[in-house]
This record gives structure tokens, sequence and C-alpha cells, in this order.
């Protein structure tokens, strides 16, 4: 099964099968012989680009020496990390790993210049982007893919939901949509500054020039400390994961720049607020 993107379970089986590897002091090529694998074989599932069977899990542990409760753990690993999530139902939708990997966050920090975040978007707004931004799609094709937003926002909602903090830039809330859609809009994003687990702020113009003038990114964090943050950023010519660990830490500072120089999550309140009253009511 080739993926275009690592999983979060998938991440963590490869790494794992990785130091055991080189702790048995075997390089790839060696690995690869002893298990009748191909070189590339060995380097992408350690990297994640594809998922190994139960069956290549336990022939490597064999290999590595690895003892049974360990074996056993890192099988029911790779199962687990080949059970369909609640977003593979829209892998019409979800053509990447990004979804899964957000489902599976303890903290989301996204920095948005342009548009209300994807986690924060009432089914209206979501419903003019599309329309707007994919002309050409369907009206059917049009519903599917805000009921798969829709269905994205609930991870906020669930028990173990992740922390959101996402800093919005002041023109994502001034620019208009269809008649009510924005006052609709903006009173969502108030409705969810009263959750624990969410920090709304907002860069006003008057900030003037700033470290997030390239473009809207996202940095999602986990539970396990054996799993490294991972850097998104979506544009018209796909998807880009940033994994390598100084490339994570630069998106870091510049979110923790941006979240700095905005308004503090009580001022943001009271300026949605305002903005909202701006905008035409239905």
């Amino acid at each position: 099964m080739t993926m275009k993107s690592p999983t979060v379970r998938h991440r963590r089986l490869g790494r794992e099968l990785r130091r055991l590897r080189e702790a048995a002091g075997l390089i790839p090529e060696a690995a690869a012989t002893q298990l009748g694998w191909s070189r590339p074989k060995v380097n992408r599932i350690e990297n994640a680009r594809i998922a190994p069977s139960a069956t290549d899990v336990a022939d490597a542990c064999d290999l590595y020496g690895t003892d049974s409760a360990t074996k056993a753990s890192l099988i029911q690993l790779c199962k687990n990390a080949s059970q369909r999530g609640w977003w593979t139902a829209y892998s019409d939708v979800f053509t990447g790993s990004y979804i899964g990997m957000e489902t599976e966050s303890s903290c989301i920090r996204t920095w948005q210049p342009l548009l209300v975040p994807g986690l924060l978007q009432t089914e209206a707004y979501t419903r003019e982007l599309f329309r707007h931004g994919l002309p050409d799609l369907s009206e059917s094709e049009l519903d599917r893919r805000v009921a798969a937003r829709m269905a994205r926002k609930l991870v906020l909602m669930d028990d173990s939901a992740p922390t959101l903090h996402a800093v919005i830039d002041e023109a994502a809330l001034r620019r208009s949509a269809a008649p009510g859609v924005m006052v609709q809009q903006i009173d969502a994003i108030l409705g969810f500054i009263d959750r624990d687990n969410v920090v709304i702020q907002v860069l006003p113009y008057l900030t003037g020039l700033h470290r997030g003038l390239e473009g809207a990114f996202s940095i999602l964090e986990f539970t396990e400390p054996t799993d490294p943050d991972v850097g998104y950023v979506e544009g018209p010519a796909g998807d880009v994961y940033v994994e390598a660990a100084d490339q994570v830490r630069r998106l870091i500072l510049t979110f923790e720049r941006l979240a700095g120089t905005s308004l503090s999550p009580k001022e943001s309140a009271a300026f949605l607020a305002a903005v909202r009253s701006e905008h035409d009511l239905p």
C-alpha cells in the first residue's frame, strides 16, 4: 500500500524498525538481503512511505532479535495503522494523510492569512469557498466536499479533542461572502472561543509587514513524545509535509512570533465582534 504521506502510526512503526535494525548492527542493504526484500523497501518502510504487512513486521523483528513483547506490540501497531479512520469514507475528498494526522494530534497550530481555518468554518462559508474556488464542481460534488469538511470539525468536539491555536489575519475576516455568510461565520468563531481547547487570535492590519506573509501553514503535535511534530503547507500545486526537525522548528518560531504580535484572545474576541457588526446582515 503506497501512501502519499506518512500517518502517525506508520511513522512510529518505521522509526522503531529503524532503531531495532541499527541496534542489531545491520545496514539497510544487509537487512534487505536477509529479509528477501529490496533495499528501497527497507527505506520506504522505515521512512513510512509504504505500509508493511504484519508478516513483514514479524520477519523484521525476528531478524533483529526482538523480544516477544516488543514483536507483539509492533505487530499490533502495524494492524492499528491499517485500520480505517472516519476520513476514509471521504477518500475522494481527502486525498492525502493530513486529516488522519490531524485527528490523532494533541495540538494544532494554524496560521491563516486569507481564509477562516477549516476547523472553524460554517457550512455556508465552506460552500461559498468551494463554489468560487472550484467552480466546475457539480452540485453533488460540492455537497460532498462540504459534508467532508463539516465532519472534520468534529475532531474539536471529541472527549480527547486536540488543542487548536489559530492565528487569523484581519483580511480573512473582512473578505465578504454571500449576504449574511460572514456574520454567521464570525458568530461561529466567537462560539468556539468559549471552548477550553480553542485559542483564537487576530492579526490586525496595523501590524504591517510580518513573518507570515509567505503563506498559510499548520503545525501538528502529538501526545507520544516519540512522534515528532509535523508541518503542513497546502497550495495550488499540492500538499507539502514538513518533517525535518530544523524546518519544523522554523515554522514553530514563525507561529510564535505571529501569535506574539497578534491581539490577545480577549482582544481578538472584541475585534471579531466589531468586524461582525460591519458586515451586512441578511
